[in-house]
């Protein structure tokens, strides 16, 4: 059984922290499955970890719904949540189309959208038509070019007031979770204490319900990039290319492939064919 919106309101309520994870493929979904997270997001960052795009507002909501179709089929027990992408959610009506197909075409159980006051009709729209939906305020990747790039959110005074304010507006619009991206820790362990809904914190420090990274970031599969909130668990980039540095050279050298990665004939059909046709 999968978790539910009821799961982690309930968790929250204990002071019971998780983990969660982005998933984009049938490895990343087993993977994350096998750790038993409550939770993966189908993140738009796969324009950029799967896609090598610089932004994530060239993703598409047919590539949403079939990474998440994917990362559905995949697991059993996280609940899937899918972005929804750049402008597929401009307005309530258009967001319900793009959360529909998220959730008959691509198998999600919720979606995850970008916006603090602005997008509270949208999401009284979504709830009050049976969607979950998980909030994300503090930095919106798809809203970068406004934003003048990857900055943290919220170290001002009238920045701070507002990401307080953007909160409690989601959090009553009727979304089971929320997102705190890039946000100070003091500033996201405040909101936390003012919500009822889990918060789930990328750079906002430990005082945050939950935490979700990206998984490539944990894993070091790209060594040009490492976040400041990514904390490198692994070195799988550089393990990666030194076993394929070896596969290549053993081809070269011809050690590779050996008999133990070859297949056998019988003899017998052999000299049959040097005798040719009868």
């Amino acid at each position: 059984m999968r978790t539910t919106t009821r799961t982690l309101l309930e968790m929250k309520a204990r002071g019971e922290r998780f983990a969660t994870l982005t998933a984009y493929d049938a490895v990343t979904a087993r993977l994350a499955e096998a750790v038993g997270v409550p939770l993966v997001l189908v993140g738009d960052s796969l324009g950029m970890v799967v896609q090598g795009q610089e932004t994530t507002i060239p993703v598409t909501l047919n590539d949403m719904v079939y990474h998440t179709s994917i990362v559905s089929r995949c697991t059993e027990h996280a609940m899937v949540v899918a972005d929804l992408p750049f402008m597929t959610y401009a307005t309530p009506e258009r967001a319900i189309d793009s959360a529909t197909r998220c959730l008959q075409d691509g198998g999600a159980q919720a979606i995850k959208l970008e916006g603090g006051l602005a997008m509270v009709p949208t999401i009284q729209r979504l709830t009050a038509a049976g969607i979950p939906v998980m909030g994300h305020i503090g930095l919106t990747p798809q809203s970068v070019h406004q934003l003048g790039g990857f900055k943290v959110q919220g170290k001002s005074l009238d920045d701070a007031r507002r990401l307080l304010e953007d909160a409690a507006a989601i959090e009553q619009a009727g979304a089971f979770s929320i997102v705190l991206e890039c946000v100070p820790a003091a500033l996201a362990q405040r909101i936390t204490a003012e919500l009822t809904i889990p918060t789930i914190g990328i750079g906002a420090g430990p005082g945050c319900d939950a935490q979700i990274q990206v998984t490539h970031d944990l894993l070091g599969w790209f060594s040009d990039f490492s976040p400041k909130h990514a904390r490198r668990y692994e070195e799988l980039g550089s393990r990666a290319a030194e076993a394929l540095e070896a596969y290549v050279s053993d081809v070269t050298s011809g050690s590779f492939p050996g008999k133990e990665n070859s297949y056998t004939i019988d003899p017998s059909v052999l000299e049959q064919l040097e005798k040719g046709p009868e």
